[in-house]
């Protein structure tokens, strides 16, 4: 068993630190390129740096592929004990329940890809009824009503449609992030929201492939989601959300709802089927863009 209070990367064995790494480099391949990618991997704090591949990809322009040893450590365990994302989402089925008996109406859900965002993918799955890979969207709940505007939906509209709508949450799905768009996009619909004195009684969730649930909430939302994602765990968080604002939700410890947090359960649900990764995902064959 691996000490977990230094946790390195792992390659041909356990401990080892090894890292493979990718770049770019704006310089014309050759072996001046070479040596300024491995000389650049050590600025970065890489011991033994290697280039195991490297190739023009166009004039001026080199790809690299190389392997470095580090010699940090994370600890995991104090990572754990901070209990960092431990949820077990609802089957869709306990999600009905769950709402039937805590949060008694529908809720209203109005998304969006904002901006000038054009990706749709992501919202389609996370709302329209066929969903993603056998997991309906919000559309096939009972316990929702949703409303997807679609992509290129300017904040104000999104704001103002929801405010109309009498919306319970407001989901944005940002796929472009080139130059940080999807930062500007996504603070300036919370500032919206703001602006119209509807902050403390609507809930803000957001997903992207470069969306964490860390930024989310730095950005001001409730909760972010990424890769891996499906429909059903959106409709967990929002009806326990929901549930909570309304003083119907479960027992908390510590300031969180009372839930199980078996690793094996919560591995198990979130494992992406093969060849995709939720439709969140970005890479080719990982699923939907967004």
């Amino acid at each position: 068993m691996s000490d977990e209070s230094a946790v390195t990367p792992y390659a041909d064995h356990h401990g080892d630190g090894i890292v493979q790494l990718s770049l770019t480099l704006p310089v014309p391949d050759g072996a001046a390129a070479r040596k300024a990618a491995m000389e650049l991997a050590v600025k970065m704090g890489f011991q033994h740096p290697e280039v195991v591949h490297h190739q023009r990809l166009t004039d001026g322009h080199t790809y690299f592929v190389m392997f470095g040893h580090t010699v940090h450590t994370v600890d995991y365990a104090t990572l754990a004990e901070e209990g960092i994302d431990i949820v077990q989402y609802m089957t869709e089925d306990e999600v009905e329940s769950y709402a039937r008996e805590h949060v008694r109406r529908p809720i209203v859900v109005v998304g969006a890809s904002t901006g000038t965002d054009t990706h749709s993918v992501g919202i389609d799955a996370m709302l329209n009824l066929k969903g993603f890979h056998g997991h309906k969207g919000l559309e096939g709940y009972r316990a929702f009503e949703a409303h997807n505007l679609g992509s290129q939906v300017p904040n104000g509209t999104l704001v103002a449609r929801a405010i109309e709508l009498g919306a319970d949450a407001i989901l944005v799905s940002q796929t472009v992030t080139q130059q940080n768009l999807h930062i500007h996009n996504l603070t300036e619909l919370v500032e919206i929201v703001e602006a119209e004195g509807r902050r403390r009684e609507l809930i803000l969730a957001c997903g992207g492939p470069r969306v964490s649930n860390e930024l989310a909430k730095e950005l001001g939302y409730d909760a972010g989601f990424s890769k891996g994602t499906y429909p059903h765990h959106l409709a967990t968080f929002l009806v326990r959300e929901l549930a909570a604002r309304l003083g119907r939700g479960e027992p908390r410890e510590n300031g969180r709802e009372a839930r199980t947090a078996d690793p094996a359960v919560r591995a198990a649900d979130l494992e992406a089927p093969a060849g995709g990764g939720g439709p969140f995902a970005d890479r080719a064959g990982e699923g939907p863009a967004g």
